[in-house]
């Protein structure tokens, strides 16, 4: 690969094959391919067009380190940079060129690059998914400024199926954002009135006896295992806005045991760490949902604290098979968002669970 400033004729690009006299077919506004031969040797080569110059250092990043990113997964092509137009030559050009016009297309739209926002949109243009169409989803403007969206394609799928169904199952690893996009979408709930009020609720498993020497009363006790949910509410709006909705009730944290009873009318409704539920917890919490409610259950199976490892999310697709306004979403390591290590430690765990299973 050759940065803008050192390229020639001496890299076989588009400009380079046409001195050979093999013509060049006519360029789409955006994106060429096309296939050269001559008695040398035959070339496949893409060309993509960026619209503006002051596009191409974010493109690029520094002293070319994105290209080089793409070069080493895709080693069978090579890229140039001459001007404003990356070549790219090789047996993946095409694909390699469908990633560079959506790198632009995300540069476009103000999307900052980094080596893990490329790797993200590497591998969905590898699995045939767009990542201008996933990565610049808004789904809140959160705090401070802060753009909610989905990074991978299978964090699209999850807040696509909440939007559209009443009750949604989001089932994966640790790093997912299993919980912090149901808070994101509750929160653009209320805010577009489609909702009255936000309830957050977790099963405190360790609330019984094991805390029972702790001082205070009960929700001083379990306000620990709360604690995420205000974490992430926070993320979503300011602390102090985020204050004033809960003491209006607009906003609820409370453990699972305080829903017994209980109607839940036009209230968006989340349950956090559901694998840690009983069989009997979860369809307890299940019937609560009354008219004009939406809920979203979260839970990852291989995180099973509960006692004798009864999860109430273990069979319940099987059991609600059939059930319409209902979808269940399975997110992987793929859609680890969290530093990359952690990502290589779940993949790991699930090869594991693979193998033995």
């Amino acid at each position: 690969m050759n940065g803008a400033a050192d390229v020639g004729y001496a890299s076989i690009g588009l400009e380079a094959a046409t001195v050979g006299k093999c013509p060049v077919a006519p360029r789409g506004p955006m994106t060429s391919s096309d296939t050269f031969s001559d008695s040398r040797s035959p070339a496949m080569s893409t060309t993509v067009v960026v619209p503006a110059a002051h596009l191409m250092t974010p493109l690029l990043g520094e002293r070319d380190r994105y290209l080089r990113r793409i070069e080493d997964r895709f080693s069978s092509s090579s890229i140039v940079v001459r001007g404003n137009e990356v070549i790219i030559e090789g047996g993946d050009h095409v694909r390699v060129g469908r990633l560079i016009t959506e790198l632009v297309g995300l540069v476009e739209r103000g999307h900052s690059l980094d080596d893990r926002s490329v790797d993200q949109a590497i591998a969905m243009v590898i699995a045939d998914e767009k990542p201008t169409e996933i990565l610049t989803h808004e789904v809140l403007k959160g705090a401070k400024g802060r753009h909610v969206r989905p990074k991978t394609a299978g964090q699209k799928r999850y807040v696509d199926a909440i939007a559209k169904n009443t009750i949604t199952f989001g089932i994966g690893p640790a790093g997912t954002g299993k919980s912090w996009l149901a808070v994101a979408m509750a929160v653009q709930a209320l805010q577009a009135k489609q909702v009255k009020r936000i309830i957050l609720t977790r099963p405190a498993v360790e609330a019984g006896e094991r805390l029972g020497f702790l001082p205070g009363d009960l929700m001083a006790k379990i306000d620990p295992y709360l604690r995420p949910l205000y974490d992430a509410l926070y993320d979503m709006i300011d602390p102090e806005g985020a204050a004033r909705l809960v003491e209006q009730g607009i906003v609820e944290v409370a453990p699972l045991a305080f829903m017994r009873g209980r109607t839940l009318n036009n209230s968006f409704i989340i349950l956090d760490e559901a694998q840690n539920t009983t069989p009997e917890q979860m369809k307890m919490f299940l019937t609560r949902i009354g008219f004009g409610s939406k809920v979203v259950v979260t839970g990852d199976a291989t995180q099973v604290d509960v006692a004798d490892g009864r999860s109430g999310i273990r069979g319940l697709e099987r059991i609600l098979s059939g059930v319409n306004g209902l979808d269940f979403v399975h997110l992987t390591a793929a859609d680890v968002v969290r530093h990359q290590i952690v990502a290589d430690i779940v993949a790991a765990y699930e090869r594991s669970d693979t193998g033995h299973g």
